[in-house]
């Protein structure tokens, strides 16, 4: 495979302002970070596991996050009845598993496609706006919004170290 990840640009995120504007930016900043962790690597350098015994890899966490955008904005925000991407009730962990034989251009036009489906999906959604995630628990958007940035800066945490332990960058 020949295949390497795009360089990507970071995004400025809206200082003032109205709120919404404002957690799409940071949501967005968290996107391109993973994304800039990636850049530059092929396949291999993707799906290096450098922090054993974590089986986590800069490709799962790509397909990890384009499943937590699927699940939180698509299937439980906007009420979408969808299937997982990567994983199953058999392959729980199908994300960060099976990297090995996947195919990464694949596996990041998934991503960039999720991303743009979950934002139209949420586009016309008030913040306050309530969903129910399968556990039962409601939740309103602004909360979604909230907990992908969270989960998001967690998972740029992990990049970095992965990355640190592929060539010494980070995706800052």
């Amino acid at each position: 495979m020949n295949w390497t990840a795009p360089p990507v640009d970071l995004v400025e995120t809206v200082p003032t302002g109205s709120e919404r504007p404002m957690l799409q930016s940071w949501l967005d900043l968290h996107r391109q970070i993973l994304l800039r962790s990636c850049a530059g690597l092929d396949a291999a350098q993707l799906a290096y596991r450098g922090v054993p015994p974590s089986r986590m890899s800069l490709h799962g966490l790509v397909r990890h996050l384009a499943e937590v955008e699927r699940g939180w904005l698509r299937m439980t925000a906007a009420g979408e009845q969808l299937d997982h991407l990567y994983c199953s009730a058999a392959d729980p962990d199908g994300d960060f598993d099976n990297v090995d034989s996947a195919d990464p251009a694949v596996d990041f036009a998934e991503y960039h496609r999720e991303i743009r489906l979950a934002d139209a999906a949420v586009a016309a959604l008030a913040l306050d706006h309530r969903c129910r995630h399968p556990n039962g628990t409601e939740y309103s958007l602004r909360w979604v919004y909230l907990h992908l940035i969270e989960e998001y800066a967690r998972h740029n945490g992990h990049a970095d170290l992965l990355r640190e332990r592929i060539d010494g960058r980070t995706g800052d």
